[in-house]
């Protein structure tokens, strides 16, 4: 299979190499979206051979995202996986987002609630998902895990606008939408920062476009 993992990064220099050690394991495709860093991020990428994808200014995860994914859609991809480069999302997981693939449109990896994980973000979560479930009649345990793997096909489909954390949410609304087949499968997350993604501004912001993605 035609397998491309793409991996949205900014100012992660210090952890990267060894994400991309570990995805090398299961493919070669493997595209580094850096999304405008100052930091020493694209040359740890270009040192490590794989497909840079370089932003001039810093655009956003979701906008990062969609380059890679565009990127690997004209390279003939059939399956893509998409992962942190921060270290928090395990690469020796993609066989099984690529199994689960092969009875699902689209794999949604969910954390497992634990001490390690931000309050804030666990409440957070809880509340998009109820509100991800009621809007949409799509029930998932972790709304916001950036740890995911979809067809091409599916991708065309999904494909999001948002240029921010919120495509993760885009995404998800577009799943119900188009009613793609989907599945779930546990993931570990290690917090390498005390806090690290979106905030309580950006989860009223995700509530507020789910709700108008909803009316369109």
């Amino acid at each position: 299979m035609n397998i491309w993992v793409v991996i949205p990064a900014f100012n992660e220099g210090k952890r990267i190499k060894g994400v991309l050690k570990n995805v090398k394991k299961f493919t070669p495709h493997i595209i580094v979206v850096d999304d405008g860093s100052k930091d020493e991020t694209s040359a740890v990428a270009k040192g490590e051979e794989v497909i840079l994808l370089p932003h001039i200014t810093n655009l956003g995860k979701g906008a990062a995202l969609k380059t890679g994914c565009d990127y690997a859609l004209m390279q003939g991809a059939e399956k893509i996986v998409v992962l942190d480069a921060d270290g928090q999302h395990d690469p020796e997981r993609i066989p099984d987002f690529l199994n689960a693939l092969e009875n699902a449109e689209i794999v949604f990896g969910y954390r497992q609630l634990s001490d390690s994980m931000p309050y804030i973000l666990r409440f957070g979560n809880w509340f998009i998902n109820k509100v991800v479930a009621k809007l949409y009649k799509i029930e998932l345990r972790d709304t916001q895990s950036g740890y995911r793997a979809f067809t091409t096909d599916a991708y065309k489909k999904i494909r999001w606008n948002a240029i921010d954390y919120s495509m993760e949410s885009e995404m998800i609304a577009r799943t119900g939408r188009y009613k793609l087949k989907y599945t779930e499968i546990p993931i570990k997350t290690i917090y390498g920062d005390k806090y690290k993604g979106t905030t309580v501004v950006d989860g009223m912001k995700i509530v507020m476009k789910l709700i108008a993605w909803r009316m369109n």
